[in-house]
């Protein structure tokens, strides 16, 4: 019972941190009105925050399976 409380807890920090990456991400690209370096910038930001994301979400998912 403890492993999955833990495992559920590891998931929830998990996606709340992706939706914070994923909210800054919208605030840094809504900044960018002009197209250019800025913009392209703003773009790589949010692909290099989405990859993190999805590793965290990978991550959690492994670890839960582990613990099966």
């Amino acid at each position: 019972m403890n492993n999955e409380q833990n495992s559920t807890s590891f998931k929830m920090l998990c996606r709340a941190l992706m939706l914070m990456f994923a909210i800054s991400s919208f605030g840094l690209l809504a900044a960018c009105d002009n197209d250019g370096p800025a913009e392209e910038a703003g773009e790589q930001i949010d692909e290099t925050i989405e990859e993190a994301g999805d590793t965290m979400e990978d991550a959690a998912d492994e670890a839960e399976d582990a613990m099966d």
